[in-house]
């Protein structure tokens, strides 16, 4: 059998998806992720494992027979618009490398082992993240999922069907539900172990963290003879709103960001007549969202009141702290002097973490940076996280 390295699987997909600026954009069961999916099945294929596509639109490769009390690894393939090379792939390709190397070293795994791609885990196409996994893991309902439609203007059930998928199939998986565990590996976004050190570190837990929607709602006019007192104008509540997310982020000690603004009809010569902007905001705690979500509101509905506008606020999603049941269990195996680090990003292990027990590994990011072109990780450090992730799964599945 061919050796694999994470950093050779990674080259090998490099091109897919790549910008001119080389950062990635890979959505949800569009051409550039469905290559991708395609790429994944025939690596698994050449390791001898099992191919299965739920209805979740979520890949499944099995070492041994699917079944209950197995062995869950893997990430996910889509990226952010823009995104970096190594965020959802590296977990992927790691999960790969360590099952392979265990196959080639004649390792007998006492219970199933799957290698998953999970749907749509940024949610930069249905605006729901960790879709695959919220769908198998029954917190996000099929009734629910039917209403998503995606940026492009494709509703999730047609761009089921398009990838002959059923949408109406789609909910709560017993592979998921009856499984042992899930182990995620994944580049570190941030540079915590930078500063320590170390190459890679056992997860603690996800911070809590939502998105919101703010819809507000002018008057569309001409922009060279409506005087300014005589305008109704939602691009102004709709800016003064992300400064104030700025602003209550730096008082609470937390962080806001307004990442997405969408301004009707869009004319440079028009007046607006309405403007939208998402909200995502994170902190240590869950009361401290809710504490600066709650100030940005109400400093949205003065600035629009202001204006003659209206603004009109959805929560699109919630995670809340997601502590990682097996953090002692990998520190057993891996070692006490294993770093340790909580991360404001979330993954699909934290939303299954309320269903089974799930951990995560993080690979040093010297740069810090993520969801940009600037997310980087050593060839060496990739490596050590499949050894790290190699050793876990070996103790977990013998």
């Amino acid at each position: 059998m061919t050796t694999w390295t994470a950093a050779g699987l990674l080259a090998g997909i490099a091109a897919i998806g790549r910008n001119e600026d080389g950062s990635y954009s890979r959505f949800c069961l569009r051409p550039e992720e469905v290559t991708l999916r395609e790429w994944f099945v025939a690596k698994a294929t050449e390791l001898g494992l099992t191919i299965f596509t739920d209805m979740n639109a979520n890949i499944w490769a099995w070492w041994g027979s699917p079944g209950p009390d197995a062995v869950l690894t893997g990430s996910h393939l889509d990226s952010v618009p823009g995104g970096g090379a190594y965020d959802g792939p590296l977990g992927v390709v790691s999960s790969l490398v360590a099952v392979a190397k265990m196959h080639k070293a004649g390792f007998v795994p006492t219970k199933p082992v799957a290698v998953v791609a999970m749907a749509d885990e940024e949610g930069a196409r249905f605006g729901m993240p960790c879709l695959g996994s919220r769908l198998a893991s029954g917190k996000l309902s099929k009734a629910e999922a039917h209403t998503l439609v995606a940026r492009d203007g494709q509703s999730l059930p047609d761009a089921w069907r398009e990838a002959g998928l059923d949408p109406d199939l789609m909910g709560p998986d017993d592979v998921v539900l009856q499984a042992s565990c899930f182990i995620e590996l994944h580049v570190e976004q941030g540079r915590g172990l930078a500063d320590l050190g170390h190459p890679v570190a056992v997860a603690t837990a996800v911070r809590p963290h939502g998105r919101w929607r703010a819809e507000f709602t002018g008057q569309g006019n001409h922009a060279g003879t409506t005087l300014i007192p005589d305008r109704h104008d939602p691009v102004v509540p709709a800016s003064q709103t992300v400064l104030a997310a700025r602003e209550a982020a730096e008082r609470a000690g937390c962080v806001a960001t307004v990442g997405r603004i969408n301004v009707e009809p869009g004319g440079t010569n028009v007046i607006a007549s309405a403007a939208t902007i998402w909200l995502d905001c994170r902190a240590e705690e869950p009361q401290t969202v809710t504490t600066v979500v709650e100030e940005i509101q109400q400093a949205s509905k003065t600035a629009a009141d202001k204006q003659g506008c209206q603004v009109v606020w959805t929560r699109e999603s919630w995670t809340d702290r997601t502590a990682f049941d097996l953090r002692a269990r990998m520190l057993q195996i891996l070692g006490e002097d294993v770093p340790q680090l909580s991360t404001g990003a979330g993954h699909d292990a934290a939303t299954l973490a309320t269903t089974i027990p799930t951990g995560m590994l993080f690979v040093r990011n010297p740069t810090g940076a993520s969801h940009c072109v600037a997310e980087s990780a050593s060839d060496a450090d990739c490596e050590a996280g499949v050894e790290a992730l190699q050793t876990v799964l070996e103790e977990l599945v013998k």
